[in-house]
């Protein structure tokens, strides 16, 4: 018999994160989490960590050797949402954006590429966004955070690519999970923008509330952990596919127009 795929996901308690884990698991995977707070469910085995916190993921990538021998794919998940006018976010809140979403992608990683590179094999998928290239009005810290996840990625799979490792990045549209109301919102300056920081994320929310469900992107991160090959990004859903595509084809005034249009 074959070993299992060991498979660790960041961010796996709830939302994105956790449909990964299941779609993994499901797979026949041995799966381990690491999250804040959780514990184990559905055979997936759950290590408390923060994924800001360097020593942590390296605690957490040794807490997976030691149970199975190695570790074969990294699933980066975790994250969160900031919203609000560039003008008036304050420098804390934008760097805590970064260090969570993008930072925590980097910590995660670092300490998983050495014992994939002693392998000789290993494959990283982290979770970036559709917003990452078509960036949102009145969220651009979070834009922001999500491009440097894809820029991140495609420039480590030219450094990784002898060692047998290989990235990807996923980028989901509006998805229904609980990011929606955990995002921290702030409407300074919505008076100066003539109402229109409320009426961007409003109409945001309500497109992530009718978006399609986690299990969806789940599937597709597993797929993606698991398939011979991958390309350097995955979208997830035919529209969000096809936005992508006109993304990079189209002038990029004109899309700026089009997303202007939509939530500026």
């Amino acid at each position: 018999m074959a070993p299992k795929i060991v498979s660790l996901v960041t961010g796996g308690s709830s939302g994105i994160g956790k449909a990964a884990a299941l779609a993994l698991s499901k797979a026949g995977c041995a799966v381990f989490e690491v999250s804040r707070s959780g514990s184990d469910f559905d055979n997936i085995r759950h290590i408390n960590g923060d994924v800001t916190d360097p020593i942590a993921m390296k605690c957490a990538v040794e807490t997976v050797v030691k149970a199975e021998g190695r570790l074969d794919i990294l699933v980066c998940c975790a994250g969160f949402g900031i919203s609000g006018a560039a003008e008036f976010t304050e420098h804390s809140a934008a760097a805590r954006q970064l260090d969570v979403n993008y930072m925590g992608v980097v910590n995660a990683v670092t300490a998983a590429l050495p014992i994939m590179r002693a392998q000789g094999s290993g494959r990283i998928v982290a979770v970036s966004s559709v917003a990452g290239e078509i960036a949102i009005p009145f969220q651009a810290h979070y834009s922001a955070s999500k491009a440097a996840i894809i820029a991140y990625v495609n420039a480590l799979r030219g450094e990784v690519r002898p060692f047998g490792i290989t990235l990807t990045s996923v980028l989901p549209g509006d998805t229904r999970t609980g990011f929606t109301s955990a995002r921290k919102k702030s409407s300074a300056g919505d008076e100066i923008y003539s109402g229109r920081i409320t009426r961007s994320v409003s109409r945001m929310e309500r497109d992530e509330q009718n978006g399609v469900s986690p299990d969806k992107v789940g599937s597709v991160i597993a797929k993606a952990a698991l398939k011979r090959r991958v390309p350097p990004e995955i979208g997830v859903g035919a529209d969000y596919k096809l936005f992508l595509l006109l993304n990079r084809i189209l002038p990029r005034s004109l899309v700026s127009r089009l997303i202007y249009k939509i939530y500026g």
